[in-house]
């Protein structure tokens, strides 16, 4: 089974993200090293995290798709380019969360890759971009600037990991990692500053010294540093919870829809070790999620793709959001058959 340190790793990981800073952030970076021409780096079509390689004879295997938790397509292992995305005719899409033009989900089509979204969320002290999607060009460039550029960058775990030091060295700001996820990262960063880690639970990002408000939650599970972000009482939360089709249907429609029709027992997220493999987290896993997660309160959460948005008091019920996921963690926890388990007398 593969791992970050197996044989056709991609070279110059792991050790090498450490190097002192070249320049201040807002300074811009160093000609010199502004004059290779990254659009040529090799993409996995599968997953679209980008490496620090262009020889296709190199670079024949994802490391991120051979691990258990991701998968590489049945048409077989493949490589692209930004080049090549862009001639291909991919844009990116966005528009307001919920109305709310705090906060922008971004999207590509025609979908690429995995097809998650990033969430810009504006704060007073600068923007903060939740995940990152592969594709960047001028058109997405040219529309964030207007709204003041990005201050950092939040990724929640390897999988989307994606062109983040092009997003980074192209806005000048830091991207915030999970320190237990580091040995993922396929590129060097050649300016030596791009990556801030976070070690503890929570860090609350800050722009100069100013508090923003949007703070990264670190809850494990899908991968050991999986994240959260809660900003102004949204959690955004990728597939660290993945929200489930039963979470978004709307109970309050049809002809025997209501405000609390929604049925008993419903689950909204499930908790996985795999997604797309469909491999469950383990009591333990689940249970401690929830240890950090009970600690906070939050009225919605948006997952990885568009239109996963749960509401308090949507979909035809009354409960919480936060009532829903420790339900959905319980239903979970009962169905692997740990009917006697701690975890079921949370309240």
């Amino acid at each position: 089974m593969p791992s970050p340190s197996s044989s056709y790793s991609t070279p110059r990981v792991t050790n090498e993200v450490f190097e002192e800073p070249l320049h201040e952030y807002g300074s811009g970076p160093p000609a010199h090293l502004m004059d290779s021409n990254t659009d040529n780096l090799l993409i996995c079509t599968a997953c679209g995290t980008q490496f620090d390689i262009e020889d296709r004879n190199v670079l024949k295997r994802c490391r991120i798709c051979d691990d258990p938790r991701q998968f590489v397509p049945p048409t077989g292992q493949a490589f692209t380019t930004l080049s090549e995305l862009k001639k291909a005719g991919h844009g990116n899409k966005r528009k307001p969360l919920d109305g709310d033009d705090r906060f922008w989900s971004i999207w590509t089509e025609p979908k690429f890759a995995i097809g998650q979204r990033a969430i810009l969320i504006k704060t007073p002290h600068g923007n903060v971009l939740w995940d990152c999607i592969t594709y960047l060009d001028m058109e997405t460039v040219e529309w964030i600037n207007s709204l003041g550029g990005l201050a950092a960058i939040v990724i929640s775990h390897p999988h989307y990991y994606s062109t983040h030091l092009e997003w980074a060295e192209t806005f000048d700001c830091p991207v915030y990692l999970s320190w237990e996820d580091k040995a993922w990262l396929n590129r060097m960063d050649p300016l030596g500053k791009a990556r801030t880690f976070i070690e503890g639970t929570e860090e609350e990002i800050e722009v100069r010294g100013e508090k923003t408000g949007v703070k990264a939650l670190k809850l494990g599970g899908h991968f050991p540093g999986s994240l959260c972000v809660l900003a102004d009482g949204r959690l955004l939360v990728a597939d660290t919870l993945v929200t489930i089709p039963a979470g978004l249907g709307d109970w309050s429609l049809g002809p025997a829809g209501s405000e609390d029709a929604r049925p008993e027992g419903m689950n909204t997220y499930s908790f996985m070790w795999s997604i797309p493999n469909m491999v469950p987290l383990s009591v333990e896993e689940i249970a401690g999620m929830w240890e950090v997660l009970k600690n906070y309160d939050f009225s919605s959460t948006h997952g990885a793709f568009v239109g996963t948005e749960v509401r308090d008091g949507g979909g035809g019920s009354k409960k919480t959001v936060k009532q829903r996921v420790l339900e959905s963690m319980q239903i979970q926890v009962k169905r692997m058959g740990w009917t006697e388990h701690g975890f079921l007398k949370e309240i």
